[in-house]
């Protein structure tokens, strides 16, 4: 459950954006989504009630792992595809894909979470949103972005799987936003070179030419080499192996949280309730 006081949104002024999200969340449904159940309001909070994704974030495992294969990395760079096509497809940009917004299933699939950079796009969108080793030079150089930056992203997150961090690092935002508009990539030599060569189609500065948006769209990376062994009907049903199946401290994997880290709970009693102006603000929420 997502809980937000709504006197919060207000103060930092994300009233569009929390319905935006909310709106974007009620469209979708996806098995490779983290999807919406129901939301609702009260006087004080919103809600939003997701479904419950036992596995933990694919980051933790990628951090004990310090890299994957190419297998593993094979694995939840298809699934992730998948989903990026079905939203491409409803003309929703994500916008925010990195390991800590992807979560295992209890069974070792993922889920894409956080939809609070999504977007839905008729042309092009000049927000600066995003993590900083993620975002495509397109953001960084304000010249409007579409569909194309989750493609991007995507590289880097296959370069961060197979190689351990992230393609452009920098501890300084504008180093980082320096390197990626270089565009110049150094490779381990152990890197996977039919991996290596979707990683460098991904991450062209020119979005015209970068795979995934040009005119046959996602097509375009499902077809390059190193997916060739996949049958995407496959994929898309959850029937491939996962190569990291969670575990769990108790037995049911249905309510086990052991596979996440424990936070605070905010005391929900002291947030203020809404005046009646203030409340017709979420009136369509």
């Amino acid at each position: 459950m997502k809980i937000l006081a709504m006197a919060d949104v207000i103060r930092l002024k994300q009233i569009e954006h929390v319905k935006n999200e909310k709106n974007i969340l009620k469209e979708i449904d996806h098995p490779f989504i983290v999807n919406m159940r129901w939301n609702a309001k009260d006087d004080c909070c919103l809600y939003m009630l997701f479904e419950f994704v036992s596995g933990g974030e694919l980051f933790s495992y990628l951090r004990n792992a310090g890299r994957f294969d190419s297998a593993t990395a094979n694995f939840y760079a298809c699934e992730i595809v998948l989903a990026l096509e079905y939203l491409h497809s409803l003309s929703i940009v994500y916008r925010d894909l990195k390991p800590e917004n992807l979560l295992l299933d209890r069974d070792g699939h993922l889920k894409i979470t956080d939809f609070g950079f999504a977007k839905k796009l008729k042309d092009r969108t000049w927000t600066l949103c995003g993590t900083p080793e993620y975002l495509a030079p397109e953001i960084i150089q304000s010249k409007g972005h579409n569909k194309a930056v989750d493609w991007w992203a995507l590289g880097v997150l296959i370069y961060e799987m197979v190689v351990g961090y992230p393609p452009f690092y920098d501890d300084n935002p504008f180093g980082i936003y320096e390197k990626i508009l270089s565009g110049k990539i150094e490779w381990s030599r152990h890197v996977d070179p039919i991996a290596k060569d979707l990683v460098k189609k991904l991450l062209v500065l020119d979005r015209t030419k970068r795979l995934g948006n040009m005119k046959n769209g996602a097509e375009d990376v499902k077809r390059h080499r190193w997916f060739k062994h996949l049958d995407w009907n496959v994929v898309i049903r959850k029937q491939l192996k996962p190569p990291i199946v969670p575990t769990y401290v108790f037995n049911s994997k249905e309510d086990d949280t052991s596979n996440f880290d424990d936070y605070p709970e905010t005391d929900w009693k002291s947030v203020r309730s809404l005046d009646k102006i203030e409340m017709q603000l979420f009136e369509d929420f």
